[in-house]
């Protein structure tokens, strides 16, 4: 199973940044819907595209091995 680990990125981005991302703020960065980046966050294994894990790397200057983890079912 591939985790996405949105919550812990956005906490990662913040202590190393010192910006607090909300989901709006996120959305508003990504492009992507509000709902989209809800469901991330609050449904790990939701199932989304490539395109979305790349804008999620873009905006919170992580790269995929951060945002994505595989554990064996």
């Amino acid at each position: 199973m591939i985790v996405v680990k949105l919550r812990d990125v956005m906490r990662d981005y913040e202590l190393r940044t010192g910006e607090k991302l909300t989901y709006p703020e996120l959305a508003r960065r990504t492009g992507l819907g509000r709902a989209t980046i809800e469901a991330l966050g609050s449904r790990p294994t939701y199932n989304t595209t490539l395109g979305t894990i790349d804008k999620l790397c873009s905006a919170l200057e992580c790269s995929i091995n951060d945002l994505l983890e595989f554990r064996p079912e």
